[in-house]
């Protein structure tokens, strides 16, 4: 399985509460409502938009990704409203290593609510089933601890933490790194069935 393959025509994924699909041009108003806010890009790798052209600026940069067939993030709607809530996707794909990176950015009136959740743990079923990753690992600041509690409620396993090595807004980060393997997710799911089936 190869990037064009996957992202030349990103499928849609749907939870319990939750569609993931294209971003498009009406999305643009929902994304800077939660791209304008600082609490919600504190702990990401771009600027908190200050206008509502830095947030087209970024959805042309993501169109042109699906055109050019390359490794491009979902928008997570949130099916209660049609509203766009957030961002995940792949931010990197070793197809050699069968390997990915998953990050997410969801707006902070959905905080708490298990929602990155859902969307981590279907975009990790896509990959593990349909990208034939081995591997999915995630990485966030030492500080963000709600990031920390979604890598670990997806099953993912702590692994350390990455000293200084990324330049993120001025300075060198330190990052916690989380990794989850097929063979394990398979396992955890298969528990979920086995649990539900009992109940």
């Amino acid at each position: 399985m190869d990037i064009e393959t996957i992202f030349g025509n990103l499928p849609t994924l749907e939870t319990e509460r939750l569609i993931l699909r294209k971003i498009t041009v009406e999305d643009v108003e929902d994304m800077f409502s939660y791209g304008s806010n600082e609490e919600v890009s504190k702990y990401v790798t771009w600027d908190t938009h200050k206008t509502i052209s830095d947030t087209k600026e970024f959805v042309d940069f993501v169109l042109t990704r699906y055109e050019n067939n390359q490794v491009a993030p979902w928008g997570i709607v949130y099916k209660e409203n049609g509203k766009l809530i957030g961002t995940i996707d792949f931010i990197s794909w070793q197809v050699k290593d069968n390997s990915a990176e998953i990050g997410y950015v969801i707006s902070q009136d959905y905080w708490g609510k298990g929602i990155t959740t859902e969307a981590a743990h279907e975009v990790i079923k896509f990959g593990f089933h349909h990208m034939d990753l081995v591997r999915v690992q995630a990485r966030c600041f030492v500080e963000n601890i709600g990031s920390s509690r979604v890598m670990e409620k997806i099953g993912m396993s702590y692994e350390g933490i990455l000293r200084k090595t990324a330049f993120i807004k001025g300075k060198h980060r330190d990052l916690k790194m989380y990794s989850i393997l097929r063979e394990e997710f398979s396992y955890m799911h298969k528990q979920k069935v086995e649990s539900a089936n009992i109940l």
